[in-house]
């Protein structure tokens, strides 16, 4: 699943083992001669196929062009990168380039001063990227790190399923998804596919109610006031209760994880479910975690997170999360050329054919194939804000009560009064 960027794959560095001792780390900055010989430790979890050979041949390429320059890259495995990248900044000595997924995890390196500012050196090229893209990359007004690859969140349907039930078109707001859930329910049809028991799937479901009844307003000023427990977010769980009450997921979803062979994306597959909440490695983790390994192929669908009726929020804002790059503090003075080189128009094109990459910078979106992939990057290049997965926007201790009270509000054990009492007493004691 590493070789798809799968959200678990992107949640890899979101744990709160990753962040416990970043705050601890310390040093100064050791300038580089721009024409010195130099070497870039380049760490990164691509570390198989289809990407792995695509970086190395960019690396490869560039300190032909750069014969001072040499590009020490390190594949590392999703919890391998995060073990030695936590002992790295534990020794206040980070990676020159590194994976990063922006958010809180990033504003904590920031923060202990492990990270450069890379804002005025991307100036002259930051502008050819999707602003959404770096908008999780940008802490404080000053941006620490370049996207490239980014997605968002939606509901992915089986037109078949769909067509079984008679619906004939998608739902626009909640009460028509609602409505739609129990169509399908009733014609002995499983509506929803969940992984109930990993909890980061459920989280998209409360965080997009937040989204459309609050707006992006409610999120951004919840993380400054360290304080959820307004009416919008319990409006977000009132909401969310009433699509559980349905009853609308598979047998056995509080114990299903989302890419095992009889997970989440597995259900969907194999066609044992209308519909998922989703990012944009969705149609690839179907089709790996299915007993075909093809998927639904032509018969998925994918349409956006539905507006909520009286909600301050917009269709147009999407929620999602991509992967990128930032600099460690000691990273030499060619770091961000090299940077600039992977994120120029040609090499976004290579990665995005692969079809592991959605690309940030926008003029590389023809070499986008699938056409799911092509409505998602659509909506993405209009989007007019952009969320990113709260459980890494926020500190990553946060970010586990989210996905935690989510949880306990699936389940039935925790109201939406109590699980925004839970989650805002945790961020007060951040």
């Amino acid at each position: 699943m590493t070789a798809h960027l799968s959200r678990r794959t992107l949640l890899g560095i979101a744990g709160a083992g990753a962040g416990a001792y970043l705050l601890s780390a310390c040093g100064s900055d050791e300038p580089s001669t721009p024409d010195g010989p130099q070497t870039i430790n380049w760490w990164h979890i691509q570390n198989t196929e289809p990407m792995l050979p695509v970086w190395a041949a960019i690396a490869k390429e560039y300190e032909t062009a750069h014969t001072n320059v040499k590009v020490v890259i390190q594949p590392l495995e999703n919890e391998a990168f995060k073990a030695k990248l936590t002992t790295a900044t534990q020794a206040g000595s980070p990676p020159d380039l590194f994976q990063s997924w922006g958010g809180g995890v990033l504003k904590q390196q920031v923060d202990a001063g492990l990270v450069k500012d890379i804002t005025a050196d991307v100036q002259p090229w930051i502008g050819s990227l999707l602003p959404a893209s770096v908008q999780p990359f940008t802490i404080d007004g000053k941006i620490y790190g370049v996207p490239f690859d980014v997605g968002m969140v939606g509901f992915w349907y089986n037109k078949d399923l769909f067509a079984k039930a008679g619906i004939t078109a998608t739902p626009t707001s909640w009460a028509e998804l609602l409505t739609t859930v129990s169509t399908i329910k009733s014609k002995g049809i499983v509506p929803i596919a969940l992984a109930g028991k990993e909890k980061w799937p459920g989280h998209f479901y409360w965080a997009y109610l937040a989204m459309r009844i609050g707006g992006l307003g409610a999120l951004q000023q919840a993380a400054k006031d360290n304080n959820f427990d307004t009416p919008d977010f319990i409006a977000a769980g009132t909401r969310l209760k009433e699509l559980v009450d349905l009853q609308p997921f598979q047998k056995g979803f509080l114990g299903a994880e989302y890419g095992s062979p009889d997970g989440q994306a597995a259900t969907m597959g194999n066609g044992g479910a209308a519909l998922e909440l989703m990012g944009q490695w969705a149609p690839s983790v179907q089709a790996s975690s299915s007993t075909s390994k093809k998927g639904l192929g032509d018969k998925l669908g994918y349409f956006a997170f539905p507006a909520v009726e009286g909600g301050k929020g917009s269709v147009a804002e999407a929620f999602g999360g991509g992967n990128g790059f930032v600099l460690g503090k000691n990273a030499p003075a060619s770091t961000v050329d090299f940077l600039k080189t992977l994120l120029d128009v040609a090499n976004q094109r290579k990665s995005a054919a692969t079809g592991a990459v959605l690309p940030t910078v926008k003029d590389a979106a023809d070499a986008i194939k699938d056409p799911n992939s092509k409505v998602v990057a659509a909506s993405l290049a209009s989007a007019t804000g952009f969320q990113l997965f709260l459980d890494q926007a926020y500190p990553p201790a946060v970010g586990q009560q989210v996905n935690d009270s989510v949880a306990e509000l699936i389940a039935g054990s925790k109201t939406p009064e109590q699980i925004v009492k839970d989650i805002t007493k945790v961020a007060k004691s951040q």
